[in-house]
């Protein structure tokens, strides 16, 4: 093993008392698997290129990576397999049928395999049929949260999933490892983009 591994893992295992081991370990083990071997833990075959055909068209490669390049399909598929329950992965296992049957009604095949045009239209009804989050006050819901839906409630996981990989966090995001001082009335066109830490 090299050097800069073992720094690595050892800063990783100082870092983690501070972030929680759970999910600070399922951060880092999506980055080191590689692409062409990786095998699901949760989703079957057929999931897993439906949630990786949503993750590329919410998210897809423009002048920043896009979901698939920072791996956020292998990064859910640990998610639902290590903090979901047994309802609560069947839920999503009946959530992703239902999505492909939909598609399936109304296009002829599922979504991964759709082309473009139609999985853009598949998109626009399924964010017209999806119930809105409340309004939040310091991220509490104000107010009863209607049901949200499968495709609301699956692009929220992947934008948290998106902006929490490593490769954004650093390269797209504003990035200090050290941060500074406080600045409380800094002008807005200062800020520039949203902070990863």
């Amino acid at each position: 093993m090299d050097r800069r591994k073992v720094l690595k893992q050892t800063g990783l295992l100082a870092g983690a008392t501070v972030f929680g081991p759970s999910l600070f370990s399922l951060l880092q083990s999506c980055r080191e698997e590689p692409r062409l071997d990786w095998k699901p833990e949760f989703f079957t075959e057929e999931e897993a290129l439906t949630i990786a055909a949503l993750l590329d068209a919410i998210l897809p490669r423009t002048e920043t990576p896009g979901a698939l390049d920072v791996k956020a399909d292998m990064f859910i598929d640990k998610v639902i397999a290590h903090t979901y329950d047994e309802k609560e992965q069947q839920g999503m296992r009946d959530q992703i049928a239902e999505f492909n049957a939909q598609c399936v009604k109304k296009h002829g095949s599922n979504f991964s395999d759709l082309g473009e045009a139609e999985k853009n239209e598949a998109l626009k009804t399924a964010e017209a049929n999806s119930g809105k989050f409340s309004r939040g006050v310091w991220g509490t819901a104000v107010g009863e949260q209607e049901p949200i839906g499968f495709y609301r409630a699956f692009k929220s996981m992947a934008l948290w999933a998106y902006t929490t990989s490593e490769e954004i966090g650093e390269k797209v995001l504003n990035y200090d490892p050290i941060p500074g001082g406080y600045e409380p009335c800094k002008p807005l066109s200062e800020v520039g983009n949203r902070w990863s830490l």
